[in-house]
């Protein structure tokens, strides 16, 4: 049915528009607005600095921590979240019995709430009754600190990057479930078959799921923030900060919700440009094929 009258795609545009104008635009607008002023404690007096905050930005020294924190995160889940999704969907493929099985368990992980799993690894790596430490206690070696300045970032990365590799094998495993049986067998007919197969055919052909996954990943994240701060709270001495929880300290702990804005539009920014780049570079290797 092709409506002439152009008020009724107006109407039926209207509630969509109403909430991404609510919830999304106007957030938007007035986080941008915030970031050039002073603003503690969610009071009414809000103080014009211009780019003061951005200034402050640049030579905070826990920004450059959390930013290199966040980089590494977003390698990590760009590489082992969809990489290894992406590898447990090709070595799944082809397995015709136990397929909802394997589904299952690698999907299973994702339906937990990062709390409990922050809480979880929390509770291993504590020194005095942590799982790893009851392990090393039970080989006869000495008890660890696992959770050092140095070791920190590293330590908190495995419980995120295992909760989300189920979601993209999902995702990647229904993506090579639309590709033609038809292909594959002109393949094997060709002598296209094994590894060559998943390089020569799945891959290109999965192009568009792959730059979807590398989205979904990079926003991901940026977005972490629960796992974090539930094993680490960004410590010890800020060593596992990410831009989400150093925001998040600034807003509610340093109370300077004008700072923290600031931090948002870094991490928007980061989050566009990282997109791009990863997108140029998949259909740039996608020409290639």
């Amino acid at each position: 049915m092709i409506f002439r009258d152009k008020r009724y795609i107006v109407l039926f545009l209207a509630p969509t528009m109403l909430l991404l104008f609510t919830f999304l635009l106007y957030p938007l607008v007035q986080s941008v607005y915030y970031s050039f002023t002073e603003w503690y404690n969610f009071s009414n007096t809000k103080t014009f600095i211009g780019f003061g905050n951005y200034n402050q930005l640049i030579h905070d020294p826990v920004i450059w921590i959390a930013l290199k924190n966040t980089f590494i995160l977003v390698i990590g889940a760009v590489f082992l979240q969809a990489g290894g999704g992406l590898v447990l969907a090709l070595l799944t493929d082809s397995i015709k019995r136990g397929f909802k099985f394997f589904r299952t368990v690698f999907f299973f992980p994702i339906v937990i709430s990062g709390t409990a799993i922050g809480l979880m690894f929390s509770l291993i790596y504590n020194y005095d009754y942590g799982l790893l430490n009851a392990i090393m206690r039970g080989l006869g070696l000495s008890e660890q600190i696992w959770l050092t300045e140095k070791s920190a970032i590293y330590l908190v990365l495995i419980p995120i990057l295992w909760q989300y590799v189920g979601f993209y094998f999902v995702i990647f495993l229904t993506g090579m479930s639309k590709i033609p049986e038809d292909i594959y067998e002109s393949a094997m007919l060709d002598g296209i078959t094994g590894i060559r197969k998943s390089i020569y055919i799945t891959l290109p052909l999965l192009r568009d799921v792959i730059a979807s996954c590398l989205t979904l990943a990079t926003a991901g994240a940026l977005k972490v923030f629960d796992v974090v701060y539930i094993v680490t709270k960004g410590g010890p001495l800020n060593s596992s900060e990410l831009l989400s929880t150093y925001m998040y300290t600034k807003a509610f702990n340093g109370q300077n919700a004008g700072y923290a804005s600031t931090i948002v539009i870094a991490m928007m920014i980061l989050g566009i440009v990282i997109t791009v780049v990863l997108n140029k570079l998949v259909k740039k290797e996608a020409v290639s094929y």
